[in-house]
């Protein structure tokens, strides 16, 4: 069969199972192994299989993957939330449009204890959203501005779909992180002037001025331990003190205390933090095994190989390359989610952009690379007609309408568009703080 032919049997096969419902790792797996056997036959499928699942699970660098959403559920189940919404509050709440700005603060500072976008959208509108409806917000700009911050939790470390990238690519993830933090906090800046403009060009959609709470002791307080948690767990990975691993342990341990001060951590809440856990990684590690196989088919046609000659030999701008990859990636994530998309592209593409001149040491292009692909899956987040964040938010707003959710994140995918833009043509904005990492 011509190898042409056959890729675009394996992608339309993937497709159809995913049009159907069938789960993503599933689709891929089973679109894998069509690919595998219409070109090897079974018993190398059998053979590949029996070395690859062990290969691949038996690797030390996927722990770090369950102790960060272990540590991410901890923060959601004991409670962390609503002071770090409270002292934003406080803070911003004088401002017009300042709860919904408080709101992108809250997700960025809890996004930066769990790293999950989903998880971090969920817990922080369970506490915001109330409290912007009962001051007078539409649900246009608060499903919307919750939605958007929600992607704070995987731009700001730790990251899971970075983790992956770091993995597939085999690259430092302590620098990885320390390159997300400068876009993540401008992605957070971003949404706070979309936020501003929004307000003053379409009016009714906030109140002229909220109630601003004073910025008390407690409040102050109340944001000690996720403080103390940040700049000891990463504090110590940038420093070199301890690894990635490492510091996701010391991370989950800390988290855990802090939620016991809480005192919000029922027996209950602690058991479905390790199942919530258990459950999420699972997900994430059968996807692992199905981009595995279905990448070792695409591997077999031979067409990845000759795509990156082809674009090779057209000549383009490097940046350009890049950015048709991104520009892929936004029409794939109408379709896929995040972590899909990575462990699926990843092998293809990766070999090809760096095999192109940007000027710069090949361990930059990687991590400045692995910055751009990661801003640009948070697009699929938000942008419909999937908008993962978009459907979780909404699912907790019963009385707004999808398509009301969806017009209010259109500002912040304005913001998106601008700040990729700025990192792809700037790349010194993703790789400054990376010097600095032992």
């Amino acid at each position: 069969m011509n190898p042409i032919v056959l890729t675009l049997l394996i992608f339309g096969s993937m497709l159809v199972l995913m049009a159907i419902r069938v789960p993503i790792a599933a689709a891929m797996f089973c679109a894998g192994v069509l690919g595998y056997v219409l070109q090897a036959g079974w018993l190398p499928l059998a053979s590949f299989l029996n070395s690859q699942a062990f290969a691949r699970f038996a690797s030390y660098d996927l722990s770090v993957i369950p102790l960060f959403i272990l540590m991410g559920n901890f923060a959601t189940q004991g409670g962390l939330s609503r002071a770090l919404f409270e002292f934003a509050a406080a803070v911003m709440a004088r401002f017009k449009g300042g709860l919904a700005m408080a709101s992108v603060l809250a997700c960025a500072a809890f996004g930066a204890i769990c790293g999950s976008s989903v998880a971090t959208a969920a817990t922080i509108t369970q506490v915001a959203l109330p409290e912007m409806k009962k001051h007078g917000y539409s649900g246009r700009l608060a499903t919307g501005t919750l939605a958007a911050g929600g992607t704070l939790g995987i731009l700001i470390p730790p990251s899971v779909p970075l983790v992956i990238y770091a993995i597939l690519t085999e690259q430092n993830i302590a620098k990885l992180f320390a390159a997300a933090m400068v876009p993540g906090l401008l992605a957070m800046l971003m949404y706070m002037v979309a936020i501003a403009v929004y307000v003053r060009l379409v009016p009714g959609h906030a109140p002229e001025r909220d109630e601003a709470p004073a910025l008390t002791l407690k409040a102050l307080s109340g944001i000690a331990p996720i403080a103390a948690i940040f700049l000891v767990v990463f504090g110590g990975i940038y420093g070199g003190i301890f690894t990635p691993t490492e510091g996701a342990g010391i991370g989950v341990a800390a988290t855990f205390v802090a939620a016991l001060l809480k005192r919000e951590l029922t027996w209950a809440k602690f058991a479905h933090a390790f199942y919530g856990t258990a459950a999420a990684s699972a997900m994430i590690f059968f996807i692992f095994l199905g981009a595995d196989l279905m990448n070792a088919a695409l591997a077999l046609t031979q067409v990845p190989g000759q795509l990156a000659s082809v674009v090779q030999g057209w000549g383009l701008a490097p940046v350009a390359v890049v950015g048709a990859i991104l520009l892929f990636y936004v029409v794939l994530g109408a379709v896929m989610d995040e972590l899909s998309m990575i462990l699926l592209t990843i092998p293809i593409f990766f070999p090809m952009v760096m095999g192109l001149d940007f000027g710069m040491p090949k361990e930059s292009v990687a991590i400045w690379f692995g910055v751009m692909v990661l801003m640009t899956v948070g697009f699929g987040l938000l942008a419909p007609p999937v908008g993962l964040n978009v459907y979780v938010v909404n699912s907790l707003a019963r009385t707004v309408p999808i398509a009301e959710s969806y017009r209010g994140v259109m500002p912040f995918l304005v913001a998106d568009t601008l700040r990729a833009l700025l990192v792809l043509f700037v790349p010194s904005i993703a790789l400054w703080v990376v010097q600095f990492v032992g």
